[in-house]
């Protein structure tokens, strides 16, 4: 069965694939991923939700071998001060586990943060919403479905 963010995808006739990797606990991490499903780590991004001192929840999506930047990240959402969401709060905020958030299908649409890294490829990888599985897509049909700022928020 097809995960919600496929659908999403499949409606909006977006061209994409779908690509199945192994999960295993020891190594559940985006550079992990991107060596499982054979791309480099600059091509595989990672999506972090974050929240502001004034609780507004941030969603930014950073290549595997990046790092959320919070500072650029609150910069460049006006906002103050900017953390990453507690693990065990994840779920509840955009109805994906740990691991398999996608920017795609959330329970809420949220302010999305794509870091201008994206660009520098033809096509890039996001979670498709479960572990296992990842959506391969241009980055400038991720943008426009998503109506993400492009930003440089890694480093």
């Amino acid at each position: 069965m097809k995960p919600l963010a496929a659908k999403i995808l499949d409606n909006l006739a977006i061209a994409y694939e779908l690509r199945e990797y192994e999960v295993t606990d020891e190594d559940f991490n985006a550079l992990a991923v991107a060596e499982k499903i054979g791309l480099a780590p600059c091509q595989v991004f990672k999506t972090l939700v974050a929240r502001s001192s004034h609780k507004v929840i941030l969603i930014a999506s950073v290549a595997a071998d990046r790092e959320l930047d919070l500072k650029a990240l609150a910069k460049v959402s006006g906002e103050k001060k900017v953390e990453l969401v507690p693990v065990k709060e994840i779920q509840k905020i955009t109805g994906y586990v740990r691991g398999s958030v996608s920017p795609l299908g959330m329970k809420r649409s949220y302010p999305y943060y794509l870091d201008s890294s994206a660009f520098d490829h033809k096509v890039i990888s996001i979670s498709a919403g479960q572990k296992g599985l990842q959506l391969i897509l241009s980055p400038a049909d991720l943008q426009r479905i998503t109506h993400a700022k492009l930003v440089e928020i890694s480093t």
